[in-house]
């Protein structure tokens, strides 16, 4: 899927009239869809798509992810969400079209209909075992904090969803990060990692912003690793991409700011990657 252009899907969803949302899709709908996007994929890719099996393989995750009970039904929403998020597009592009689809004809989504996207979305991490890192089942607190961060607006648009979604709601926070890390497989950093000596830096490179020149590789930065003299609550970025000219000198004033601050004012202001939420115990279910 992620050879697949956003606009090619579009394409197939309308080849397949696929425009009521909370119509169920069958299992033989579902793999006459999914054959129109992978022979067009064959077409552009043919020595890397293998229709038959490509159908095959993404039909059982998209029931594993949204069919656990094997009704052999699933919402044309789903389906829609499943295959977008996964798809070759622009973040963005992803976020307005997944969007559109639970808003009215006007353009306005209400608190119901974007748990409804949401409940959606945390499947597919749900389904590898990992939504707990990622708040939980319960999307009704992600629901309240994008309304909140509207002023309790009975409905919201676009425009306020998108600035939501760059926050990184903790509900929502795998995507951006499937992108980040899609993008790093590739990327080399003109630096060199201050513990392991790699360079140039091959994926993932974490910058501090408390010592000049100090930058860590994927490798030692997930085991934990530091350096002496650089504590791990200390403020870092994370590049998946080489720096621009305009990054390096933000990361450099950033810097100099933080060499006045003390070891005690970093311990009580973690810097988190994401927007929280609050914990699946609370608040009401909304997945139905």
């Amino acid at each position: 899927v992620d050879l697949l252009s956003l606009s090619a899907a579009c394409d197939a969803l309308d080849q397949h009239n696929l425009k009521q949302n909370d119509q169920p899709m069958d299992i033989l709908q579902i793999i006459n869809c999914l054959t129109t996007i992978y022979d067009r994929l064959e077409q552009e890719h043919n020595n890397l798509v293998n229709v038959p099996l490509c159908v095959d393989m993404c039909l059982n995750w998209l029931l594993n992810v949204y069919d656990t009970g094997r009704t052999g039904r699933i919402r044309v929403l789903s389906f829609k969400t499943g295959v977008i998020s996964l798809c070759k597009a622009h973040l963005e592009d992803k976020y307005r079209y997944l969007f559109k689809q639970v808003a009215s004809s006007t353009g306005f989504c209400d608190q119901r209909r974007l748990g409804l996207l949401l409940h959606d979305s945390i499947q597919i991490p749900r389904q590898l075992g990992e939504v707990a890192s990622f708040g939980g089942s319960n999307i009704e607190p992600s629901v309240r904090s994008c309304f909140q961060f509207a002023n309790n607006k009975p409905e919201i648009e676009a425009a306020l969803f998108l600035d939501w979604m760059r926050l990184e709601p903790q509900s929502m926070v795998w995507l951006p990060v499937l992108h980040r890390v899609a993008a790093a497989e590739t990327a080399k950093h003109q630096a060199k990692c201050n513990i392991c000596k790699e360079c140039p830096i091959i994926g993932f490179r974490y910058r501090s912003l408390k010592h000049f020149n100090y930058d860590i590789c994927q490798s030692c930065f997930f085991s934990g690793r530091v350096a002496k003299g650089h504590k791990m609550h200390y403020p870092m970025v994370e590049y998946c991409t080489p720096t621009t000219s305009g990054e390096d000198v933000r990361d450099f004033a950033k810097v100099l700011k933080n060499k006045f601050r003390t070891k005690r004012y970093f311990a009580k202001h973690p810097r988190m990657g994401y927007l929280p939420v609050q914990t699946v115990l609370e608040g009401d279910n909304m997945e139905t």
